[in-house]
């Protein structure tokens, strides 16, 4: 470990890492997504076993992990409140000292931000948030890698987020604050975001608008997600109404920069917060983003694991 790097590190929410070291891990990522694509074999962690534990189901965060995990030489133990006793009585806190003394690193996908923190506090092994109701670092980790593939760095540009203040801007904003870009955010009334969730030390890196479009003008980045999240269902057909005109189209599109980025995290619901002209247009690299978080992942179990390379 480099000099200020603790013996053991939690990946819970994206401020949880300084500038410094996303410099390092997004440079790994380049690296070890090229010899990836190159067919080099490259696998640090031999003998290392992942447990992904999900209290939330999701293709892209099993997929990314389990695949990135046994690409770098590892294994995977896969856990869901179905078969393990995560979903019975056992409290979160005997659960995280019996897995955590079995395994070398755990990725947990739940609900509450309270009770992945609760597993880290008594866990013996790094932890890392596969998402929850109030941060999703591993997929804003991916969108930035994203952005610096298509378009270099991230410093000084605007990001625009359309649509719920959900658990994906939370983090879009905590990055801008450490990577030193600005977050334009457009939601409908009662879905705001709550700059205090995020806890940024520069408030300047947030500028609100009650317009969508007004948020992406001069934007490089527009982005968004679907309007329910995971947990949200009962509320449905009110979020449809409220977010009928935060639809991201052709039009906000043109007011962003010429060389604008599309992106989400996906699934996406075409028609619906995204028009099906500009996810599956020019502009989109949705596709990359989705590929971008197995390799992001991979570099941050090697950096949770193993420390630096190089």
């Amino acid at each position: 470990m480099k000099p200020g790097d603790t013996l053991m590190k939690h990946y819970l929410q994206f401020k949880d890492f300084r500038a410094e070291e996303y410099a390092y891990l997004l440079e790994r990522t380049r690296i070890i997504k090229t010899r990836f694509k190159n067919y080099e074999k490259y696998q640090p962690l031999v003998d290392r076993t992942l447990a992904m534990i999900f209290e939330k189901a999701s293709t892209r965060t099993r997929v990314s992990f389990e695949a990135g995990m046994y690409q770098m030489g590892g294994s995977v133990v896969h856990l869901t409140t179905g078969d393990s006793q995560l979903g019975r009585a056992e409290p979160i806190e005997d659960s995280a000292r019996v897995i955590s003394r079995m395994v070398d690193l755990v990725m947990i996908r739940t609900y509450e931000q309270a009770k992945l923190e609760a597993f880290a506090a008594h866990s013996r092994v790094p932890v890392i948030n596969g998402l929850t109701n109030e941060y999703h670092p591993c997929q804003i980790l991916a969108d930035i890698f994203t952005f610096i593939e298509h378009r270099g760095s991230i410093q000084g540009k605007v990001v625009a987020w359309v649509g719920d203040g959900n658990n994906m801007a939370n983090t879009w904003l905590q990055a801008a604050d450490i990577l030193g870009f600005t977050l334009h955010v457009s939601t409908p009334g009662g879905y705001e975001i709550d700059p205090a969730v995020a806890g940024v030390q520069n408030p300047g890196c947030l500028k609100l608008f009650k317009s969508p479009a007004a948020a992406c003008a001069g934007a490089h980045l527009v982005t968004t997600d679907v309007w329910t999240s995971m947990g949200y269902e009962a509320e449905n057909e009110a979020r449809r109404a409220a977010f009928a005109d935060w639809c991201v189209d052709v039009q906000m599109m043109q007011l962003a920069q010429p060389d604008a980025l599309f992106m989400h995290c996906l699934p996406a619901h075409r028609g619906e917060e995204v028009a099906a002209e500009v996810i599956d247009g020019p502009q989109s690299v949705v596709w990359d983003e989705a590929e971008n978080r197995m390799h992001v992942q991979k570099a941050l179990m090697e950096y949770l694991l193993i420390g630096r390379v190089g």
